[in-house]
């Protein structure tokens, strides 16, 4: 009988690295595809260079995440004429103290790409296997193709070339990819144009968003944990324009005390585990006062718990047998409305 190979679990390699080992801790696995995606004007092309000038040169991206693997880095820029994109890159290596001149960033410099061809599919595989990068960056995923985004059998099948490559090659693959407009309520990865298979592709994912004048950044991971609204800012030295995480100084607050509550306790109810001061705030997106003032309400009313290791939001009020609804007026008292 013709059948399929199987093998006892217990017997599996396990040469290869998992997804869980970071190419830039907390923002990209090693070896993943995955999507950046954000609204127009929201700097993705930025964040992708950033990422290309930390991956090439060890340089922790955004002057924050530290880079856990290094190698050179493969661009197809397509909508960006080649003087901006070079003109960038310098920018990002003189905020980063990094030398541009012998970064190995290597920009593919065909006119168009065009994945949904047999052609152009085999030019860019050859190409890869010759350059051999640690990264390879699409940017955007709409200038790669003429297929239909909201067509899932169409989209998969060249979201499946890609997944293809990245495994023939053991790369990681990043691909810039346009949200919807006006969709800062919906959850990041479903504001993604197109179908719902761009989503589910990734390993990691990386959403871009503005919230007023504020610019944040949301990490969304398939085995290793996430987070949400990491504020960031276009910062200008002479004529070098790079992003970096912001400052507490920089960072754009919310209209009331009561919205930061909302995101303290929103931040918490996504974690499984005691979070410290420090790292509640970056998640967060808030001044470290604002961030301890809502724990000190949150702690008073029992819905925030502290020991030894951080915060943590009251595991009795996520009891499955018990729902809660409680709501916290700006001085901190709870009105708690309790039904079992």
């Amino acid at each position: 009988m013709n059948q399929l190979p199987v093998q006892r679990a217990s017997e599996l390699s396990i040469d290869s690295a998992p997804l869980s080992h970071w190419l830039v801790e907390g923002l990209w696995s090693e070896q993943a595809v995955g999507i950046l995606g954000g609204e127009p004007k929201c700097y993705k092309s930025f964040l992708a260079l950033d990422l290309a000038v930390s991956v090439a040169s060890g340089a922790p991206c955004l002057r924050r995440f530290v880079v856990q693997r290094t190698g050179s880095v493969l661009l197809f820029p397509a909508e960006d004429s080649l003087a901006v994109v070079r003109r960038r890159l310098e920018g990002i290596c003189s905020a980063a103290g990094v030398g541009f001149q012998s970064l190995p960033v290597e920009v593919i410099t065909a006119p168009t790409l065009r994945l949904d061809t047999p052609k152009d599919r085999e030019r860019l595989s050859n190409t890869v296997q010759a350059r051999q990068p640690r990264l390879l960056i699409l940017d955007p995923l709409i200038r790669l193709h003429r297929v239909d985004e909201n067509d899932a059998s169409q989209i998969s099948g060249l979201l499946s070339y890609l997944r293809q490559l990245q495994r023939a090659f053991q790369l990681a693959v990043l691909v810039v990819h346009h949200a919807r407009k006006d969709a800062n309520s919906t959850r990041p990865g479903q504001a993604l144009r197109g179908s719902s298979e761009l989503h589910g592709w990734g390993d990691s994912n990386l959403y871009m968003r503005r919230r007023g004048a504020q610019l944040t950044l949301s990490t969304e991971h398939r085995a290793a944990a996430s987070q949400d609204h990491i504020p960031l800012q276009l910062t200008q030295t002479g004529s070098a324009l790079a992003l970096c995480v912001a400052s507490d100084s920089s960072i754009a607050e919310p209209d009331s005390e009561a919205s930061a509550l909302q995101r303290v306790r929103q931040i918490l109810t996504g974690l499984d585990e005691p979070v410290t001061l420090q790292q509640l705030r970056k998640l967060c997106g808030l001044r470290t006062a604002t961030v301890c003032s809502c724990l000190a309400q949150l702690v008073k009313s029992g819905v925030v718990t502290r020991d030894s290791k951080g915060y943590q939001l009251n595991l009795a009020l996520q009891s499955p047998a018990v729902s809660i609804s409680r709501s916290l007026d700006p001085q901190g008292n709870g009105n708690g409305k309790h039904s079992t």
